[in-house]
């Protein structure tokens, strides 16, 4: 089984819809979106099962089930812990938590961006400067349109202004590069691909331009998830498909379960059960043992470092290299 540009093309069919959503609220529901839509999709617990955490989860248990990709990146994930524990841990004693925030944040977007860019551009096939250039202009503006949201109510109204006016010259900087880095594409479909990547973050401006929150986070965590579980599930399909090399695998075949349902089904089961019970069953577990209510361990700590560790080793094990690449096709 390939990986299909066409189908994660067809993924940022999500900026149309916001927008002819956006359209609709303005001209015939009087703005009810606007009013009633949370400021971050994150207050919706849904929003959370669906997004963001079962990928997650889905990177974690496809590096952790298969045991001779564990042993190949075990340092490196060692490291990484190490690294997580002395900055998130030691480091939270006296580094300001405006500063670990905007680290976090840098790390989230580019982690987001890169993954849709690193995808385009085998089809692009833009020279580096010009991948690279594209890239930290969709990072920066990005960035700054995350800050502007996700701490919209704890900065200063000049201060918000500022983020809002530099993250517009950021983003119609990259549209005029984008217009200049085009004719490097060889393909119709390849410049297709390269403004698709454009338009995420330019939806993602205008939508926070106009307080519709919902839109611009929804618009680029969509596209970034599902393009992780598209590559997720063709390579599980590929290495067990014939002779399931895990327990996880055989259990499967074991009860006929399908290889396209079993990863996903099992992390958005996952991601319900700790959203929406880490947190008090720990905290009752913590009171009723030792006395006291210890809050919020799972969904900062566990999942907090499962985040940190499926940024680091997103970036590891997906290059040329990577074992994880030779169940990986891609076709048209």
């Amino acid at each position: 089984m390939t990986v299909s540009f066409r189908l994660l093309l067809g993924l940022y069919l999500i900026i149309p819809l916001c927008l002819l959503l956006y359209g609709l609220d303005s001209i015939v529901l009087q703005h009810y979106l606007l009013d009633n839509l949370p400021s971050k999709p994150t207050h919706f617990l849904l929003f959370q099962i669906l997004f963001g955490t079962p990928h997650i989860l889905a990177s974690a248990v496809l590096l952790t089930t298969n045991a001779e990709y564990f042993q190949f990146y075990k340092r490196n994930l060692a490291l990484a812990t190490l690294a997580i524990i002395a900055i998130f841990g030691i480091g939270s004693l006296f580094i300001p938590y405006r500063v670990f925030y905007v680290a976090v944040a840098s790390w989230t977007v580019f982690h987001v961006l890169k993954q849709q860019h690193g995808v385009a551009r085998g089809i692009c096939q833009l020279p580096n400067w010009a991948f690279h250039s594209l890239l930290w202009l969709s990072v920066s503006a990005g960035l700054l349109i995350y800050i502007g949201i996700f701490l919209h109510n704890s900065l200063e109204i000049e201060t918000l202004e500022q983020l809002k006016n530099t993250s517009e010259i950021l983003t119609t900087l990259l549209v005029i590069l984008a217009f200049f880095c085009q004719r490097y594409v060889p393909t119709s479909f390849g410049k297709i691909f390269l403004w698709a990547n454009v338009f995420l973050v330019v939806s993602s401006f205008y939508f926070y331009s106009e307080g519709y929150y919902f839109f611009a986070i929804l618009i680029p965590r969509l596209v970034h998830d599902a393009t992780a579980y598209i590559f997720y599930v063709t390579h599980d399909f590929n290495k067990h498909s014939r002779e399931p090399k895990n327990a996880f695998y055989r259990f499967a075949k074991r009860y006929s379960i399908s290889i396209f349902v079993l990863l996903p089904i099992s992390t958005f089961a996952l991601a319900f059960i700790l959203q929406a019970y880490g947190d008090v069953v720990i905290a009752w577990l913590t009171r009723e043992i030792f006395g006291v209510e210890i809050r919020k361990v799972m969904t900062l700590g566990v999942i907090g470092y499962l985040s940190l560790m499926h940024y680091f080793s997103e970036s590891i094990t997906w290059k040329n290299d990577s074992p994880y690449r030779q169940f990986i096709s891609f076709s048209k």
